[in-house]
């Protein structure tokens, strides 16, 4: 019997007792890999502490207080930590990282030989992949998401390390066509990129009876909900301000951010803030009740890859009012899924009308997104992964 496919994810971006939040697309996709006999897997998340002063300040502190190894959910994860300089070092983080690790990767290596590392973040993850398996001859792959090709592709300090690690992985990823658009204008290889979509847990996000739902929250008339962290890029400033057009409206924010203090202070101004609801971060798991309960899922962001909050919302039988941003079209295709607007208020303000003057049917709506789950995303994965082992 073929031994199974040992797999080595690299992620920066994966949950812990301090964020559980944080990546847990990367956590979902990782426990489909590892509930599979063909595969054993072992999860490499490096934790960027600050040096002294800072590391004593309240994010890092959490961090910092982490175990180095743990089970978590499940995975089998290890948490080294490296020297992150804020705001200032992100160019040498890969370098960092690769240094911080390649002990623990070697050990693991020599334990049991690595078939493939898996880097699950284009940036700082595929040029960190790309320093180890030179160090360890072990192929591997990098998975883009979104603000790693986006962001990181346009820092000039950056761009470079990810089109060299772009090179000499033996494959890419990208969670949607749009997306693996933008890589090749960046660069890279077009036959190189596969797309590579979401996952969904259809058994957990799916419809609910919307009006029970509502009663359950203490809301009367339209419920919207915007999925996501507070932060300039999701825009959810547009979505405050659209919410001044209706008046009998509610609007669920779940997420933080560096925003929150503007949106709350922008919401008292329009004289909105007793309908606006800043839930903070949502356990993931209680996420789909307060999806399923809303009319609309309104997320008109700057830039996405191909975001699991439009897949989750149309699963569950709610529309998405969303940007021209990434993957939109590979997922908005009628007005049953919802409609793609500009990113200005006046815009939002009609998508939401014409949604409420003629709503879909949940049934309809969660059909269109039928072929995503966590089985199709590990065959896609394992597929590719096995070609890149056997070459």
């Amino acid at each position: 019997m073929t031994r199974p496919l040992n797999i080595l994810t690299l992620s920066t971006l994966f949950p812990n007792a301090a964020s559980p939040n944080f990546g847990i697309f990367v956590e979902r996709q990782t426990a489909e890999l590892a509930s599979r006999a063909e595969a054993d897997v072992t999860v490499i998340n490096p934790l960027g502490i600050p040096p002294p002063p800072l590391r004593g300040l309240t994010p890092y502190r959490a961090l910092n207080g982490l175990p180095d190894h743990e089970h978590w959910h499940g995975l089998n994860v290890h948490r080294p930590r490296f020297t992150l300089v804020p705001k200032f070092g992100g160019s040498k983080n890969p370098q960092k990282i690769a240094a911080a690790i390649l002990p623990l990767v070697k050990k693991l290596h020599n334990d049991n030989p690595i078939d493939l590392i898996d880097a699950e973040f284009f940036y700082p993850d595929g040029p960190a992949a790309m320093l180890l398996s030179a160090a360890l001859n072990i192929p591997f792959s990098i998975k883009a998401r979104g603000a790693d090709i986006h962001h990181w592709g346009n820092d000039p300090k950056c761009l470079p390390q990810i089109l060299s690690a772009a090179e000499k992985s033996s494959g890419l990823l990208a969670v949607s066509k749009a997306l693996k658009r933008d890589m090749e204008i960046l660069g890279m290889e077009s036959d190189k990129i596969t797309v590579h979509y979401t996952g969904l847990d259809q058994e957990k996000f799916k419809p609910v009876d919307r009006d029970a739902a509502k009663l359950e929250l203490k809301v009367e008339g339209p419920l919207f909900i915007c999925v996501g962290a507070l932060i300039k890029r999701k825009n959810q400033a547009l979505v405050i301000e659209a919410m001044t057009s209706f008046p009998d409206a509610t609007l669920l924010l779940a997420g933080t951010g560096e925003e929150e203090k503007a949106y709350r202070a922008m919401a008292e101004k329009l004289g909105i803030k007793d309908r606006i609801r800043f839930l903070g971060n949502v356990p993931h798991d209680e996420l789909p009740a307060l999806v399923a309960a809303a009319d609309i899922s309104i997320l008109p962001s700057k830039s996405e890859g191909l975001a699991n909050a439009w897949v989750e919302a149309l699963s569950c039988g709610t529309p998405i009012i969303i940007s021209e941003a990434g993957g939109a079209r590979e997922l908005v295709d009628s007005d049953i899924a919802g409609r793609i607007v500009e990113q200005n208020n006046l815009a939002i303000v009609d998508a939401i009308k014409a949604i409420l003057a003629n709503p879909p049917t949940q049934e309809d709506v969660r059909a269109t997104v039928s072929h995503f789950s966590w089985q199709n995303n590990g065959d896609a994965l394992m597929k590719l992964f096995n070609n890149i082992a056997q070459r």
